[in-house]
């Protein structure tokens, strides 16, 4: 697993109300070289979690959770974490014992990353976790290049977005000066501006640039 180092740790939170559970996964995951954050419910890991900046995870992160458990239960906490947008930087994977087994496929079909049947094999799961943790490295590294470009967007004037959008609809410098009511000249300068403060050398790099942000 090569994640770039520029994300940081990456780390496995681990929510499940059996000690021995948690005590063997984090031995498993030490064995493969992993960080990870144990929590015996629901509760204690969005304590832990409310504490940490609002841009969470910061790092490549996966949650290996149990489906059932005192208290809240696992499944709820997935619901929360799909309603705030989290499950592609924090891809979950349920443990489950075997009568659980239909409600974790449901999961997954609501966008969980993958469910994990206890007993459980050692490399395979943690085969599941890293590839989860590729994943979150994907999703943040896309949501940093979007922070990026939305940075260059606020250094333009209204003027210069306004002659942005023209360009990138393909509108020839003649057209785009017509629309706004300024000259061709004024219109070749906003042009300039907009290329060089958004780093781009022609219309489709500018549009391929907002394209993936």
């Amino acid at each position: 697993m090569n994640l770039d180092p520029t994300l940081g740790l990456p780390m496995v939170y681990l929510v499940d109300d059996e000690d021995v559970v948690r005590d063997a996964l984090a031995w498993l995951l030490r064995s493969r070289r992993l960080l990870s954050e144990g929590f015996p419910s629901v509760e204690a890991f969005e304590a832990h979690v409310a504490g940490l900046p609002a841009l969470f995870p910061s790092a490549p992160s996966c949650l290996v959770l149990d489906v059932r458990m005192p208290g809240t239960s696992g499944l709820v906490l997935f619901e929360r974490l799909a309603d705030r947008g989290l499950l592609p930087a924090l891809p979950v994977i349920f443990l489950t014992g075997h009568g659980d087994v239909p409600t974790a496929v449901a999961a997954v079909k609501r966008g969980a990353f993958d469910f994990v049947e206890k007993p459980f094999s050692n490399n395979g799961l943690v085969d599941r976790v890293e590839h989860a943790l590729t994943l979150s490295a994907e999703t943040l590294l896309l949501r940093r290049g979007a922070v990026g470009v939305q940075k260059l967007l606020d250094e333009l004037t209204e003027r210069e977005r306004d002659v942005m959008q023209l360009v990138i609809e393909g509108r020839p410098n003649k057209l785009i000066a017509d629309a706004l009511g300024i000259s061709v000249r004024t219109v070749e300068v906003h042009r300039a501006r907009v290329f060089d403060k958004m780093n781009v050398k022609s219309a489709v790099e500018l549009a391929n640039l907002l394209r993936g942000a």
